[in-house]
């Protein structure tokens, strides 16, 4: 039962934002009593919590699985904002924003865990790029390592780019296309452009 709150909510809160959803629209959504979510979670603030530990744990874990696929490391970063876009719904409802506005507290510690995470991804996605020769090897991977993760933190800041005029998609393509233009070698800039290329001819 606790599982399907979490999983209900966790749904609602990132279509509609942390704010906005209330205890009857997750009882209503589920199709039980507030009393029954009551019973598993003392109040909104700790299911916020859960929710979002919960989802951070799911994603972790896909991020690891495709980390594990060896893939090129052009493809593999690709291939996790493919899999973080689809789970978080293109984050329509900026939940990143009302959990800082309104919940400091777990917006603080998940962003600690956020980049603990991303930090040892992107570190072994550079240092791996540039072992293959993919990645110029006078790039400084610690720094680089951290402005991407800033970045990633701000270009989901809505009054720097608001929704109507910058879509997710269009805001990650042309942030993650910046990221690798600026660290590719000429060998890595060719399978970026291949990438690019395909993928665009599929949409």
């Amino acid at each position: 039962m606790k599982e399907k709150i979490l999983t209900g909510a966790t749904d609602l809160f990132l279509n509609y934002g942390f704010k906005s959803v209330t205890m009857d629209d997750i009882a209503n959504k589920l199709g039980m009593s507030k009393k029954t979510i009551y019973q598993h979670f003392d109040n909104k603030t700790k299911l916020v919590q859960a929710s979002t530990m919960h989802l951070f744990t799911f994603i972790s874990n896909g991020i690891d699985c495709i980390c594990n696929l060896n893939k090129n490391p052009i493809e593999e970063i690709y291939g996790i904002k493919e899999f973080v876009m689809e789970h978080l719904k293109d984050e329509k409802s900026s939940p990143q924003y009302q959990l800082q506005k309104y919940y400091p507290r777990i917006f603080k510690t998940l962003k600690e865990k956020q980049f603990s995470v991303m930090q040892n991804c992107v570190v072994n996605n550079l240092n791996r790029g540039v072992k293959e020769g993919l990645y110029r090897e006078d790039i400084n991977v610690d720094f680089i390592s951290r402005i991407y993760f800033n970045t990633m933190m701000i270009i989901k800041d809505n009054d720097l780019f608001p929704r109507e005029k910058f879509s997710v998609f269009m805001i990650m393509n042309n942030y993650l296309e910046y990221h690798l233009r600026g660290i590719c070698t000429p060998k890595g800039l060719d399978i970026l452009n291949s990438y690019i290329k395909t993928n665009q001819s599929q949409k």
